[in-house]
């Protein structure tokens, strides 16, 4: 961690408005001083920019120039509007209000609501697509699954970009929108779902805004009672802005123009939610007289991880990247990229899993490491192989870590001691904050030392550890701190969904990764048809994949890994090629780096299969395989159905008491190595060796999920118990009438 991005988690409130300014870079400190008219921020991945608007906001309430009542700032997400307000907390800005576009939106409507319109405002639905698909059924219109998420989205869209229904098969084709269905037929969709809304009087997210937009186009002296009270504005990620929160924002302006706005447009990800660059990128055309400030110190990532990161951006096109900012590392330096080529997907992931163990052994943070994915539909693999590697991992938007049952239960713990704490004799000898804390939790169940392996006994650990640690945090930078005190800050950090990091790899799909960082990045599937994804047909959308590479490349401060498969399931053709974007990067690639960047550095590994010592029986030539297919029904398999050898659907041939005894088997066996069952063989892999029942050491090792490790260690017992052999006192008895 660097000065410039981190500090302590609840860090020493500065003694005076200069205070504020001590630690800031120059650049951080022009925007910290920068507190009249329009400031436009440009600021590159990892150079501080939180800290900087946040240093700003306080500089300015410190030195009496910004009444705190009188700012919003306004960012995307819970998380960082959470943040925000804590590090504003800290920094004695107290009083600032820091929301989410949509949160600030509703708190205004909600309280204007009765005097613009009268009555109660209508509920507002947290999830539109049963909703979606009621409007379809109107029209007697069957969507899948699939498709009933894809018309969501694109009324979203069409609700954000301030396009109805009658407009909008023109606005996707100029656009160029790939429907999921006919554009009339989603068009009428739109406007039947508009209609049962209004039936069944219920606002939907975006209707939170609309209607805040309409009620202050309308009432002037309701848009005049807001602007009395905000005086002054921040807008953070400012490229994710839509027009409709753009004009939400000129809504709450006026005509004044104390607007500081922070943005990178090489971070522009979500066009396909309607967010857009433009406004950034023509802020000081629309200001002239802007004060424009570059941030470029990089002080996340290493020299190596920024110079591919700058190489990534170097081939750019678009107005995009003629405002692309070369980040300069403020880091020492440490160890180039890895660019890694499997065989196939599977091998894929049991490699990262095999990198992230070493990583873990070596003394990196499990927590601190994570595996960037371009869909979603790529994790169920990883998944798999960190399981069976025996590494943790947490799937990013996943359940919310203060909604967990064992968070809710010792948060309702820690306020009854907090308040009733004198009458505990277990707190007696709590001397301070994080032994108190660490009581209460004990009573939960905590442990000083975590539970072998991994799993839910695994996860709830982890999440009461976390709690553990957020206590010795606070009470490292502020030793005076109750029980109580620590009580609020997990009420706050709730209610902004703010949660402290729970130790297990991170598996996220890239846009979900955008605001986080860790030690270690694997970026995994990195092959053209997944990067840039197959449907980005457009030289604006292979852009924003390009953008969105970069964007996991920045994530990573120390260790960077890059991979991909050439080809999807072990024995299938190896017709992939890695992605576009790393040519003239990755070693060996030709092509050119271009304008002006250098060709990246960096080790390669090619961590295929042959690299391994050969199983007993196994064949290692790659143009010898076949496309490997369902012995059951012939259909090429899936990756995931690889370790079956059978589509999940087809009949099972399994030897019902074979399984039986080599589940029995795998207990005693992950008892005897305190390991939970999985770390021995998933059930997938005993399905897998009870349907083909090896009777020697070529069949048992071919089975997919028999490692050359696995076979080392559990193969002699495995056979023995296929072939009928007694393993000891254990097993008499259990072959029966042999």
């Amino acid at each position: 961690m660097t000065a410039a991005t981190h500090s302590t988690l609840f860090p020493q409130v500065p003694e005076s408005a200069d205070a504020v300014l001590d630690g800031l870079d120059p650049e951080q400190r022009a925007v910290a001083t920068a507190l009249h008219g329009p400031v436009c921020v440009l600021a590159g991945a990892g150079t501080g920019k939180t800290r900087a608007i946040t240093h700003r906001i306080a500089y300015g309430v410190r030195a009496g120039i910004l009444p705190p009542a009188s700012v919003l700032a306004v960012t995307f997400t819970n998380r960082a509007a959470g943040e925000m307000r804590g590090r504003l907390r800290q920094l004695g800005a107290a009083g600032v209000q820091a929301r989410t576009f949509h949160s600030a939106a509703l708190r205004q409507l909600q309280f204007f609501w009765p005097k613009a319109v009268g009555g109660e405002l209508p509920r507002l639905v947290d999830r539109k697509v049963q909703l979606v698909a009621d409007a379809a059924a109107v029209g007697r219109l069957r969507l899948d699954r699939g498709e009933l998420r894809d018309v969501t989205a694109e009324i979203e869209w069409a609700k954000v970009t301030q396009t109805v229904p009658g407009d909008y098969a023109a606005a996707a084709h100029k656009a160029g929108r790939e429907s999921p269905r006919h554009p009339a037929e989603i068009a009428q969709i739109y406007a039947d779902y508009e209609r049962l809304k209004r039936d069944r009087t219920v606002i939907d997210f975006e209707d939170v805004l609309l209607l805040t937009v309409g009620i202050l186009q309308d009432r002037h002296d309701i848009a005049d009672q807001i602007r009395t009270q905000y005086q002054h504005f921040v807008v953070d990620e400012y490229q994710d802005v839509s027009p409709l929160q753009q004009r939400l924002l000129d809504l709450w302006l006026g005509d004044r123009d104390n607007l500081c706005v922070v943005g990178d447009a090489s971070q522009t990800i979500y066009s396909f939610t309607g967010a857009t660059p433009d406004h950034l990128l023509n802020f000081r055309t629309r200001h002239p007289g802007a004060t424009v400030v570059k941030l470029v110190r990089d002080y996340r990532s290493t020299p190596q991880v920024v110079h591919l990161a700058n190489g990534v951006l170097a081939r750019a096109s678009g107005r995009a990247a003629e405002h692309r900012l070369e980040l300069i590392s403020q880091r020492e330096a440490g160890p180039e990229p890895v660019y890694v080529e499997y065989a196939d997907e599977p091998a894929e992931a049991e490699g990262a899993a095999r990198r992230i163990r070493e990583l873990i052994a070596s003394g990196v943070s499990a927590g601190e490491i994570a595996i960037l994915l371009r869909t979603n539909s790529q994790s169920e693999i990883y998944e798999q192989a960190l399981a069976d590697a025996g590494v943790p991992y947490q799937l990013r938007g996943a359940e919310r870590f203060f909604e967990r049952a064992e968070v809710r239960k010792a948060g309702r713990a820690l306020r009854a001691a907090a308040r009733f704490g004198g009458n505990d004799a277990g707190l007696d000898e709590a001397v301070d904050l994080p032994s108190q804390v660490r009581a209460v939790l004990s009573g939960e169940g905590w442990t000083t030392e975590p539970p072998a392996g991994s799993g839910a006994v695994r996860d709830r650990w982890e999440s009461l550890a976390a709690l553990a640690r957020l206590a010795e945090d606070c009470a490292s930078a502020t030793p005076a701190a109750t029980l109580a005190d620590f009580v609020a800050e997990l009420d706050e950090r709730a209610n902004a969904q703010h949660a402290p990091t729970v130790e297990g790899v991170t598996l996220a799909s890239l846009h979900a990764a955008k605001g986080l960082e860790w030690d270690a990045v694997f970026l995994v599937g990195l092959a053209e048809g997944m990067m840039p994804i197959t449907y980005a047909k457009t030289d604006e959308q292979i852009e924003e994949e390009r953008r969105l590479l970069y964007v996991g490349v920045t994530r990573a401060r120390h260790h960077l890994g890059l991979s991909w498969a050439l080809s999807r399931s072990p024995g299938g053709r190896p017709n992939r090629r890695p992605s576009r974007f790393l040519d003239g990067l990755r070693p060996g690639s030709t092509g050119a780096a271009g304008r002006g960047a250098s060709v990246g550095r960096g080790g390669i590994e090619h961590g295929t299969r042959a690299d391994a010592p050969a199983l007993p029986g196994a064949t290692r030539r790659r143009g010898a395989r076949k496309v490997a297919r369902c012995r059951m029904c012939g259909r090429t398999l899936e990756a995931a159905e690889m370790k079956l050898m059978r589509c999940e659907d087809c009949p099972s041939d399994m030897d019902e008491g074979l399984y039986e005894r080599l589940v029995e088997w795998r207990a005693r066996t992950a008892a005897e190595i305190s390991q939970p069952a999985f770390c021995v063989f998933t059930d997938k892999t005993l399905i897998a060796i009870a349907e083909a029942a090896p009777e020697d050491e070529g069949e048992l090792s071919r089975i997919p999920g028999v490692g050359l490790r696995k076979f080392r260690s559990y193969g002699p017992d495995v056979l023995g118990i296929c072939t009928g052999q007694v393993l000891g006192d254990d097993f008499a008895g259990a072959d029966g009438d042999d």
